[in-house]
């Protein structure tokens, strides 16, 4: 096998690289990460030396490299079938692609005004027009998700976690740190989350960055 490498931004901050690099941990397959902090003088630079588009994150795998977070994922999904990155009925995995495909190109209005950051906690900040509307769509795709596929287990999908819960892991965060009130449905999908060894690691990590006053 040759070998896997993840190259991510800023642990702290960046929702783009946490969603992959949940992905590729619940492979169970070892890989090495590359972490270039955001806001520096030498960032582009960093960046350029690993990613032609100039953005993060990007999965190199021998001598391929997949810019783009979902992307990333569906390779992964595509080289690790065992690990059940997507559902394996039909019918719940074009559910699944649906709600993540929406996370991806969607909710504009709650990414730019409450963008994560691990370590603040920031209650009654970013409601500003649109926002509301945002965190009510994603209960109901939570809500419908578990209602329907979720009878198996924690995740949106039942027992494996997929594509799915790794995009909308970033979004848990947000509520936590903008202290957004939640049904009992989404708070308990929430902290199951939360609670994933995969994502504890990354936090762990992302809370020992120096902060960067841009993002703070």
């Amino acid at each position: 096998m040759s070998p896997l490498t993840l190259v991510v931004a800023s642990k702290n901050y960046s929702s783009w690289s946490l969603r992959p690099y949940l992905a590729l941990a619940h492979t169970g397959q070892p890989f090495q990460e590359v972490v270039i902090p955001l806001d520096t003088p030498e960032t582009r630079e960093l960046i350029a030396r690993h990613s032609p588009s100039g953005r993060l994150p990007l999965l190199k795998h021998g001598d391929l490299s997949i810019w783009d977070s979902l992307a990333i994922c569906e390779y992964l999904a595509e080289t690790f079938p065992e690990a059940h990155l997507w559902p394996q009925e039909r019918v719940a995995r074009a559910v699944a692609r649906s709600v993540t495909a929406e996370m991806h190109s969607s909710f504009t209005k709650l990414r730019e005004h409450m963008g994560m950051n691990l370590r603040a906690r920031r209650p009654g900040q970013g409601r500003v027009p649109g926002v509301a509307e945002d965190i009510a769509r994603i209960q109901a795709l939570w809500t419908d998700c578990r209602a329907r596929f979720g009878q198996g287990g924690p995740f949106l999908f039942g027992a494996h976690f997929t594509i799915a819960d790794a995009f909308f892991t970033p979004v848990a965060t947000r509520f936590v740190t903008y202290d957004v009130a939640l049904e009992p449905v989404s708070a308990a999908y929430r902290d199951t989350l939360l609670s994933q060894p995969a994502y504890q690691k990354w936090a762990e990590a992302g809370l020992r960055e120096p902060p960067v006053a841009k993002y703070e």
